[in-house]
């Protein structure tokens, strides 16, 4: 019995090694091997409950530690109600693990125990993007898997998630000394198969990034906009990003409040804009009819006019809004004034003849969001995005992993621009071409390539998450 609990928390322990700051990726395949050996091992259903809630504690609070010292610095709630705050947000999604385990232990044991079990843990992955927090994903780990990585423009992260996991399942059965497991493994084969990911290449088209390295805690005078403003202007035209022709001059999300219906701001815009002869996209907040404020992103053309604006569609718990029942128990975390409000419309914008998306911060971690982008004609995609609020190199890290899977899912650029890293360009197979130094003031000339095909993925979305949702629920009824 004892041996149990020490083998589901063996699993929340290596699932945590798997991602940034550690990026111990080459255990993933191994990662729930003593969780599901503790799930055949225990024939109480309430026990495996029990055994995969510790682990799924464990795990979220190693992997998003960071979020305690975001709520003590910027909630309002001081050390101890940070603590209580995040325990309570690790309690509430260990239940998913839990949920798996319990069910994995009956699964398991059926003849088609080993990939029902892999498909299980896809679906309960999935619900995180429905059911509160969303962060990261098993199959994020094979990031930089190249072979197994061609999955991801077909079945999106998922199809990973589900390799990883099978791969558990038959490490699992070769411990339990079970026949003909191994032979689960000949469906790798297929990946021999599959397209190859985009040929590495700098990209022909350009964008000036800019990397401000403001501070959350700055106490905004007008006076401060104003400079900080303008230093950004001078950034984002200087000489030595040299002269040669640029579609877009970039800013990201930033503590600093810049909003679209400032005169200073249209004008500041706009002379960036004429004296570079590029689109300049920045964030701003914006408001609505009822004076409610939206995070939004401005694109504004070489003319100085406003081209399009997107209104943040998926706010961030306590960073964007509170929900209600802790709204007297800590403030947000943006330094807006009241909640903000969220979008409703997915926006495509237009210039120089192409099209493309632009999402803020935290929408990277949706996969069937980021893809509606695409679907709509993006052929470029842009994050921007304020990690400063974290106050961690690993939350940084960790929000890069997830946008370089958004862009292997789509094939498409990904520019991601950030107020104190990581800026970073992203190629359509997900690998880093080009990265700012983090916590430093920068700007620079990131290259990047307009794209117009679709990924299956792309066009189909979550179809392999329903074939895993018929799968584990043939096998819980058969």
């Amino acid at each position: 019995m004892i041996l149990n609990w020490v083998l589901a928390l063996l699993s929340g322990g290596l699932l945590v090694l798997l991602y940034p700051p550690y990026n111990l990726t080459l255990l993933a395949p191994f990662a729930l091997v003593p969780l599901l050996l503790a799930t055949v091992r225990e024939p109480r259903w309430k026990l495996r409950l029990a055994m995969g809630y510790a682990a799924g504690f464990l795990y979220w609070f190693g992997l998003t530690n960071w979020i305690h010292s975001t709520l003590a610095k910027y909630g309002g709630v001081g050390p101890l109600g940070a603590w209580a705050l995040f325990v309570l947000l690790c309690l509430a999604k260990a239940v998913q693990m839990g949920v798996f385990a319990a069910l994995a232990g009956r699964v398991y044991a059926k003849p088609f125990g080993i990939p029902a079990v892999a498909a299980l843990w896809v679906v309960i992955e999935w619900t995180q993007v429905w059911v509160g927090f969303e962060w990261l994903n098993l199959g994020n780990a094979g990031a930089e898997m190249s072979v197994l990585a061609r999955v991801a423009p077909i079945t999106g992260v998922w199809g990973m998630s589900f390799a990883f996991a099978l791969m558990s399942g038959v490490i699992t059965g070769l411990f339990l000394k079970r026949r003909l497991v191994s032979l689960w493994l000949l469906g790798f084969g297929l990946l021999a198969l599959l397209p190859d990911l985009p040929e590495p290449t700098r990209g022909n088209k350009s964008a000036i990034v800019v990397q401000p390295n403001l501070q959350d805690d700055t106490i905004w005078s007008s006076e401060l906009v104003a400079n900080v403003s303008n230093h950004l202007a001078e950034l984002s035209l200087s000489p030595v990003l040299g002269r040669e022709d640029f579609d877009f001059i970039v800013w990201p999300e930033m503590p600093l409040t810049l909003r679209d219906v400032d005169p200073d701001v249209q004008a500041l815009a706009a002379r960036v804009t004429t004296a570079s002869g590029a689109a300049l996209l920045l964030g701003a907040v914006a408001r609505s009819f009822d004076q409610l404020p939206y995070n939004s992103a401005l694109l504004v053309g070489p003319d100085g006019k406003q081209i399009s604006r997107y209104d943040k569609i998926n706010l961030v718990p306590f960073g964007e809004y509170v929900p209600k029942p802790l709204d007297f128990l800590v403030n947000k975390i943006s330094t807006e004034a009241g909640d903000f409000q969220a979008g409703t419309k997915v926006v495509v914008s237009a210039s120089k003849g192409h099209r493309s998306g632009t999402f803020i911060c935290y929408e990277a971690v949706y996969p069937d969001f980021v893809r509606k982008f695409v679907l709509g004609g993006a052929e470029v995609l842009f994050n921007l995005s304020n990690d400063s609020w974290a106050g961690s190199v690993s939350a940084r890290h960790q929000h890069l992993q997830i946008a370089r899977m958004r862009a292997a899912e789509n094939g498409r650029w990904l520019v991601r621009v950030t107020n104190d890293g990581v800026t970073a360009a992203i190629d359509p197979a997900g690998r880093l071409v080009d990265a700012l130094p983090e916590a430093h003031e920068a700007a620079a000339r990131f290259r990047f390539q307009y794209r117009g095909d679709l990924t299956p993925y792309t066009r189909y979305g979550g179809w392999f998450v329903a074939l895993c949702a018929l799968v584990s629920v043939a096998a819980l009824v058969l």
